[in-house]
């Protein structure tokens, strides 16, 4: 059960429309259910009564006030069950506007001076409650934090109704779309609104940032309309931004402030943020001559999630500091990804952003690297879906998978349960990322094992049984891309044994959606392996490693090919 909460300074306005057909001839028979003394004129059930006479009778302390009643003396809250809820009757929908009104204050059950309100249902599944703040009494009816307060009305009117229960919000949330963004989007054929538009593009800009300036010129990149509030000594204030096209009648731009966007996209949050992001070091180079820009940015972002995962392993409050880097790492790769994974990502993108913020604060956190690794994703550009860059991009994609679920954990422990459920879902956009981008490599990988002798071969398949029983972790079956994996490793010197325990040892596998997947690209990360395979073509024998030597098994032979060209 949903409530919105808005304010206004036209009742009758307000009643017409509630009584109204509506924007889409979707209003369907409207009558009051409720009414602050259950006599009120009921313009859609009484054929005497009209609008006007309804809304005289709710303005009747307000007019009684004059010149001393609020400017915006107008309190409207819609209340919406969720799609698979039961239909409620007309005595229920009583009960929740009664329920609303005396949590919020403006009508409590013991007050005989209360404001005076009615409740509108036009539909099957919401209904309108409309209230004028001003009591009996003549005095300003005084409400604070009135949305949290019917949130949590309506958390308890779920329980008692027996409707789905939704997780209470924190307030940390981003503002939601109004009915008429949604209904503008809905007009002009977008799938977004221009506020989750502008809210995507500003989260991309700000990963690519590392400073003030470079973040507002990355605003005007991305095609926005930027506007800055200065102080009179031209220090900037605060920031706004607008869609090219999105303006009123008058041709004057919709205009969103950062923080109305979201919490952390005000400009003091966002100075702390670009506060943690390194400079760029003289003449830097992210990738090795046989690396394109993107592949290296990726394989130096993986390599931080480490010191990430443990900090959330151990359920400490620092990884508070570590969310908006995660968020920072998403929206890059959202930005550069190839289109067959963009899609994906952008719902991640959008999924993680409520997961990334919690009053949880920890000022002993280090943000700087994924902070950083966000901006070297952005600098080096787009990536392509195959070769090093699409591997490269498997390799972030399946850590970043077993992050969104330790952040999710992390989250409930707390009692976070909106963005824990907000970490789980990204979790599920990435894992659809990661199977396609992951989809060729770990392919070749298993057409690159049936070159392994089958000696070589059994010894991997016991080293990986050994090492998952030693985790409490069966082998489903054979591993033939791990066994690949260690093929390759062997072949440039590392024991697989050892390699194999390092990689299991790292942290759990429980919540992996596949363990092949995710030791594959852990031993390659931990080899420094080239993330892309190559199909192997001719055959090189291999000296014994000193632990093939100690347990007497044959040695691997390995195929290969020259080394590839530079991307």
């Amino acid at each position: 059960m949903n409530p919105n909460v808005t304010r206004g300074s036209r009742t009758y306005g307000l009643l017409a429309y509630l009584y109204g057909p509506g924007r889409h001839n979707e209003h369907t028979d409207p009558h009051l259910v409720a009414s602050w003394d259950g006599f009120a004129p009921d313009p859609g059930r009484d054929p005497e009564a009209t609008v006007k006479h309804l809304a005289t009778a709710l303005d009747l302390r307000v007019k009684q006030v004059g010149d001393r009643a609020p400017a915006k003396h107008v309190w409207h809250c819609s209340v919406r069950t969720a799609p698979e809820d039961r239909r409620l009757s007309d005595s229920e929908w009583n009960m929740v506007a009664r329920q609303v009104l005396h949590h919020v204050g403006i009508a409590r059950d013991d007050d005989t001076d209360a404001c005076r309100w009615v409740a509108v249902r036009h539909a099957d599944d919401h209904i309108h409650i409309a209230a004028t703040l001003v009591r009996g009494d003549l005095r300003r009816a005084r409400i604070d934090r009135d949305w949290p307060k019917a949130q949590a009305a309506c958390r308890l009117l779920e329980k008692q109704l027996g409707l789905r229960r939704l997780n209470p919000g924190d307030g940390t949330a981003a503002k939601r779309a109004t009915a008429a963004e949604r209904h503008k989007a809905e007009r002009a054929g977008h799938a977004e609104t221009p506020r989750d538009q502008l809210r995507s593009k500003v989260r991309q800009a700000l990963a690519a940032a590392g400073t003030e300036t470079e973040f507002f010129d990355g605003l005007a990149d991305a095609g926005l309309r930027v506007k800055l509030r200065r102080a009179p000594s031209g220090d900037v204030l605060g920031y706004s931004v607008a869609l090219p096209g999105d303006h009123n009648a008058d041709g004057d731009p919709f205009w969103f402030a950062g923080a109305t966007l979201a919490p952390d996209l005000s400009l003091p949050r966002l100075r702390r943020r670009l506060d943690a992001v390194a400079p760029d070091e003289p003449g830097q180079r992210l990738a090795r001559p046989e690396r394109s820009q993107p592949a290296a940015a990726r394989r130096g972002a993986t390599t931080h999630f480490d010191a990430v995962l443990v900090v959330l392993d151990r359920g400490e409050d620092r990884a508070a500091d570590d969310l908006s880097g995660v968020a920072a790492v998403i929206d890059a790769l959202a930005a550069t990804s190839a289109q067959s994974t963009r899609a994906e990502l952008l719902a991640a993108a959008g999924e993680f952003e409520r997961a990334a913020r919690s009053h949880v604060r920890a000022a002993q956190g280090d943000r700087r690297a994924l902070h950083t690794a966000a901006r070297r994703i952005m600098r080096a550009g787009n990536a392509l879906g195959r070769g090093e860059d699409g591997d490269a991009t498997a390799m972030l994609l399946s850590t970043l998978v077993l992050t969104a679920l330790a952040i999710a954990h992390w989250h409930a422990e707390r009692g976070h349960t909106q963005q824990a459920t907000a970490a789980r879902q990204t979790a599920t956009h990435l894992r659809a990322a990661y199977r396609q981008a992951a989809a060729t490599p770990m392919r070749r990988l298993r057409q690159q094992a049936t070159h392994i002798p089958a000696p070589a071969r059994r010894r991997y398949d016991i080293a990986i049984r050994t090492a998952l029983a030693a985790s409490d972790r069966v082998a489903q079956g054979p591993m033939p891309a791990l066994a690949a994996t260690l093929a390759a490793a062997e072949a440039a010197g590392h024991a697989p044994d050892a390699l194999l325990r390092q990689a299991v040892g790292q942290r759990e596998l429980a919540t992996a959606d596949s363990v092949e997947d995710v030791l594959v690209w852990r031993v390659r990360r931990l080899t420094d392996l080239p993330a892309a395979p190559v199909l192997t073509t001719a055959v090189k024998q291999r000296p014994p490693t000193p632990e093939a030597q100690r347990q007497d098994i044959p040695t691997v032979t390995e195929s290969r090919r020259p080394p590839r060209p530079p991307h």
